[in-house]
């Protein structure tokens, strides 16, 4: 009981230590063995940055610096003039791409730098294979092995050229171990295949180019990142990580405040209701171990007796069951202690995995082990004191005879724990009401649920009127609960401790997890996905992308869509190509912003009128966007996108347009501009010029207000675009799946998109994925596990109590599986009594956290309402307050239904009949 705690206790220490890194650690996972890493700001200008480099600002605002986005990177000449004489500067170049694979495409990070130089040294582990040495040879990550099907020796292909890469080894990031990866030698892979892709009329890669700096003496200093910062460079510098400046030295903080640059109070809460599980996990022992001594000291009374009457006194009879909690304790704290090491260097391959990235090595930290070993010595001795003071209290007579006498119930500590529970759940609720931080929430919350554990045997009696509606097993382990709140008080209270803590965790993180699924904007309904070119000029392959797409995927319904053409059939919107233009819809000036008709814009207006003007209905609206917000289908687009408006499926039959958007519709009807070549080029969305050109009104159903047209604005039957007299080409489908995309079935349809040569995109909408639901598991299972364990041993120490009873129950003839089945309902009853409780006291923490959390989050959006920010979407922040009834389902009936048949297979059927002990 004392050693299995210690044993998590110690290996969740060395775990953490050793997953946690040391600043230089840390760094080096960054810089490698450099003094630092550089890379351009893309600011123009002077920039601030927080001293990890994880943040920057430029200087006055970013209003007021020279913003550009540069086509390219600055040159190492560029980069080496503005930093320390005498620098030596490491190249290190990532970007991204698709590259072919046993199934198709799959999305890669691609890499280029000198894996040779001694300043990469740290950044990567070469698992097996050797380093490339020349062009046409990669490494790759396990992580894009394992996707990709292939293996050292391989080659693979990046999308956009013919050129191969041999990949001559394998190598792991120790900072993400999940990152599909490969990297070439420099100038071997990025600029090729971007130039390659801009030969052939496509997109070159999009990368960025950091630099990994050399500069000797004491290493890149805080002042020289400042001398950096004021050529616009970032900087991530090892000597600053390892000694950082003061707050008063970081001209950032000076400029806005620093909590603007820190991450919120989500940390702070987690180590709050960690100390409330780790608090009462070491409660739980107490609970446990204190009856154990008290059974082992009563099963030990005659040798007590015999002591006493030898002379003993009761200092001696004290001193015989507290060093025997003190001998226990200390095996325990050994024992557990050197097995929780053992576990986690067993182990810490499947943790490093589980964590995604390595340990920077064991840290042992022998105070801390030592502290936790002690903890198991303190332990054992306080849970023998009362059995201690218990037994030294019997006299010689009671001793020798195994008479009890009379014990009365204690009315003091019910009365102690009724006034815990209101003072806790006080301090909890005014804690959150009056923001005084998660710790007094947490702190009230334990507070609360201590006075609940000195509620327990006053909570057993009353589940103790229960019985008389039982069967005669049941009853019988029920009265023997409540005529023995000895012992069972204190099990159903370890096991109260357990379900509470798991409780609390499980219902906050299922809140936040409502909270982030509310939060959550999807592009497309769940199930859904699309499949549309990126150029124009690809409609010739977009019959046989659609086959490849029901070929390839598992499609419920593929709706296909067509594209409005205004000159050739690969003529493209925004473009100055004289026989080309394009189709747009046209709102009419009284349904337009205002915020965005005037020359200035919003800066026309005042902050509190442009506040008003966003809550006016022309001025909300989706701002979700589609690459084509106006396409030509059929009303099979109605029913993959969930549209379940029948009006809209009635007009597309009817040839009639469908519109989603109210502002652009008046009195039924819908203006779509014609806008010929020369006059497209001044047709960009702004308030500057009124597009030129020949309109086309069109009937339209609007569909009911609030329904989603994830992205559309206007959709166009084929009778309606023919009597309207407009061309379209093909682009694509939309689709619902029946079932889920796996992983080779993505690869294989990129790789048929990859060998029609055109640029298409493929989205499926998998909805909110949450990553909480293995913590939910996580807690789940160790709950069941410890209330399994609290009621078992609860179990064991009333069999061993009430021997006398069981044997007397074999002496009269009672059935073997008496015995057995009275045992599991033993347990049973107990982990029942303190799944129910500990369910109702773990809400309380959880309720209380969740209540802090929003009115930070509500002092979050009223600062940024000042600032004259806008807010996107709720003006109030939604944070819900919800509980996890399935995992409170599965403790309450899975929890005590699996300790009651554990306890039941473990024990004997039968047992031998004693003699009566001599008087």
């Amino acid at each position: 009981m004392i050693a299995l705690p210690i044993v998590g206790v110690s290996a969740a220490d060395l775990t953490l230590r050793s997953a946690e890194l040391s600043p230089d650690q840390a760094v080096s996972r960054v810089v490698g063995a450099a003094d630092a890493r550089v890379a351009t700001s893309h600011v123009g200008g002077p920039i601030y940055q927080v001293p990890d480099g994880s943040n920057f600002a430029p200087v006055g605002s970013f209003d007021s610096s020279d913003a550009t986005s540069r086509p390219q990177e600055e040159t190492p000449e560029q980069v080496a003039a503005a930093l320390p004489p005498g620098s030596r500067l490491l190249k290190d170049s990532r970007g991204y791409g698709k590259v072919r694979t046993q199934h198709g495409l799959l999305e890669t990070d691609l890499r280029e730098t000198d894996l040779h130089d001694p300043l990469a040294k740290g950044l990567f582990t070469l698992d097996r294979g050797r380093l490339p040495e020349r062009a046409g040879e990669v490494v790759a990550t396990n992580a894009f092995l394992e996707n990709s099907g292939m293996f050292v020796g391989s080659s693979v292909t990046p999308r956009g050229t013919t050129a191969a890469y041999k990949i001559v080894g394998a190598y792991e990031l120790p900072d993400d171990l999940k990152k599909v990866q490969i990297t070439a030698a420099p100038g071997s892979l990025i600029g090729p295949l971007d130039q390659a892709l801009q030969t052939s009329g496509g997109t070159g890669v999009i990368w960025e180019d950091s630099y990994l700096v050399k500069v000797g003496g004491d290493g890149f200093t805080w002042n020289m990142v400042q001398a950096a910062n004021a050529k616009s460079l970032l900087v991530i510098s090892r000597a600053v990580a390892n000694d950082p400046p003061a707050d008063a030295d970081v001209p950032l903080y000076r400029q806005e405040p620093k909590k603007q640059f820190e991450g919120g109070a989500g940390n702070a809460t987690e180590m709050a209701i960690l100390a409330t599980i780790v608090g009462l996990a070491m409660l739980e022992i107490c609970l446990l171990a204190g009856p154990a001594f008290a059974v082992g000291a009563r099963r030990s009374r005659r040798q007590l007796g015999l002591v006493g009457a030898n002379g003993g006194d009761r200092r001696h009879i004290r001193s015989i069951v507290l060093s025997g909690g003190l001998v226990i304790g200390a095996v325990a704290a050994v024992s557990g202690t050197a097995i929780g090491i053992g576990l986690t260097v067993a182990l810490q391959p499947v943790l490093e995995e589980q964590l995604g990235n390595r340990f920077g090595g064991l840290d042992f930290r022998p105070l801390e082990l030592a502290g936790i070993a002690l903890l198991a010595v303190v332990t054992g001795l306080l849970s023998a004191i009362v059995p201690a003071v218990t037994a030294s209290r019997q006299t010689v007579l009671a001793s020798l005879t195994g008479r009890r006498g009379v014990r009365r119930s204690n009315r003091v500590l019910p009365v102690v724990g009724l006034a815990a529970v209101a003072a806790g759940a006080g301090i909890a609720l005014y804690g959150s009401a009056a923001d005084l931080g998660s710790a007094v929430v947490a702190g009230g919350s334990a507070l609360a649920e201590l006075g609940i554990v000195a509620l327990t045997p006053v909570l057993v009696g009353l589940f103790g009127r229960l019985g008389r509606w039982l069967p005669l097993s049941p009853r019988l382990a029920l009265r023997d609960a409540v005529r023995n709140r000895g012992r069972t008080a204190p099990a159903v209270a370890a096991v109260l401790a357990a379900v509470a803590g798991t409780v609390a965790v499980a219902t906050y993180q299922h809140s936040n997890d409502i909270q982030s699924r509310h939060e959550y904007r999807a592009d497309l309904p769940h199930g859904t996905g699309q499949l549309l070119t990126s150029e124009n000029s690809a409609y010739k392959e977009v019959p046989a992308l659609r086959e490849s797409l029901t070929k390839q995927l598992p499609v419920a319904l593929r709706a296909d869509v067509d594209r409005l053409v205004v000159g050739k059939p690969g003529c493209e919107e925004y473009t100055r190509d004289p026989d080309c233009g394009e189709a747009r819809i046209i709102t009419p000036k009284d349904q337009r912003c205002p915020l965005y008709e005037g020359p200035g814009g919003s800066a026309d207006f005042s902050a509190e009128e442009a506040r008003r003007l966003r809550q006016d209905w022309r001025c909300k609206g989706a701002m979700r966007g589609t690459r084509y917000a106006t396409v030509v289908a059929d009303e099979k687009l109605m029913k993959v996108l969930q549209v379940n408006d029948p009006g809209a499926v009635s007009a597309l039959q009817q040839g009639r347009a469908v519109a989603f958007d109210q502002r652009q519709v008046k009195d039924g009807k819908l203006t779509l501009r014609i806008i010929s070549g020369p006059d497209a080029e001044d047709s960009l969305p702004g308030p500057a010029k009124e597009p030129v050109g020949v309109d086309k009104i069109i009937p339209v159903h609007l569909v009911p207000d609030g329904t989603e047209g994830w992205g559309l604005d206007l959709v166009l039957p084929p009778a309606a675009v023919q009597a309207a007299g407009l061309a379209t080409a093909p682009v694509g489908s939309y689709f619902s799946l029946d079932g889920a995309a796996s992983s080779e079935q993505r690869q294989r349809i990129n790789g048929d998109i990859d060998r029609m040569g055109v640029d298409a995109s493929l989205q499926i909408e998998a909805g909110y994925e949450g990553d909480d639901s293995l913590v939910l598991l996580a807690l789940t299972v160790f709950a069941g596990l410890v209330t399994i364990g609290a009621a078992g041993i609860a179990t064991g120490l009333s069999q061993a109590d009430a021997e006398a009873d069981l044997k007397t129950l074999a002496a009269v003839g009672a059935p073997p599986r008496v015995r057995r089945t009275l045992s599991g309902f033993q347990c049973g009853v107990v982990a029942l009594m303190g799944v129910v409780l500990g369910s109702a006291a773990g809400i309380l923490p959880a309720v209380g956290l969740r209540l802090v959390q929003r009115r930070e989050l509500e002092a979050f959006a009223q600062r940024a309402v000042d600032d004259g920010y806008s807010l996107a979407g709720e003006s109030v922040p939604y944070v819900p307050i919800a509980v996890p009834w399935e995992t409170l389902a599965g403790l309450l009936v899975v929890v005590p239904l699996g300790a009651a048949l554990l306890a039941a297979l473990v024990t004997r059927s039968s047992g031998a009949l004693a003699r009566r002990a001599a008087g």
